[in-house]
Parts: C-alpha cells; sequence; structure tokens
C-alpha cells in the first residue's frame, strides 16, 4: 500500500506507526474480525437498521462535530485541483 502515499506518509508509517499500532490493538482488531465472521456484527446491523438508525445518525453526527473534520475542510480548501462540491460527511472529499 505505500507506493501510493508520500515519502514523508511513509517515513511516519514506518517510524511512528509501530508506536500506535501495537499488540494491544491487533487483539483489538482480531476480536473486530471474529465478530465479522461469527455474524454478530451483521446481527447487530441488522438490528440497528431495524430500529429506525438512531445509534447509527447518532454517531455520523457526533462524528461531523469532531476537530479533524475541520482540518479536513481547511485541507481541502488548500487543493485547488478539488472540485468543491456541497455535500457532507464522508463523501465530503471526493
Amino acid at each position: 500500500m505505500r507506493f501510493s502515499i508520500s515519502e514523508t506518509a511513509k517515513w511516519g508509517d514506518v517510524s511512528v506507526g509501530p508506536m500506535i499500532i501495537d499488540g494491544a490493538v491487533k487483539k483489538k482488531m482480531q476480536r473486530a474480525l471474529k465478530e465479522i465472521q461469527s455474524g454478530k456484527f451483521a446481527k447487530g446491523w441488522i438490528s440497528e437498521y431495524e430500529k429506525g438508525l438512531p445509534t447509527y445518525k447518532k454517531l455520523l453526527k457526533d462524528g461531523q462535530k469532531h476537530p479533524i473534520e475541520k482540518v479536513g475542510l481547511r485541507l481541502r480548501s488548500l487543493m485547488p485541483w478539488i472540485h468543491r462540491k456541497n455535500i457532507t460527511g464522508a463523501q465530503a472529499s471526493y
């Protein structure tokens, strides 16, 4: 995957990444994978959908308030080759 990122990002990946993605994170990822493989994740999603997505909608709304969204907006404004679109949420960067 490193072929598609800058040398600066690669440096961060190899020098800082191991401090962040440690054994504890790997265990959490394994636990999440087991939930996907067992069907627990899908059952939870189906249940959420059947209830009208209250938790999902709240999490999306809370995510829009995260400081990284302001940073992303500022960074995209510095990239004139990205055509502005009047959208919000995860697709706002496309």
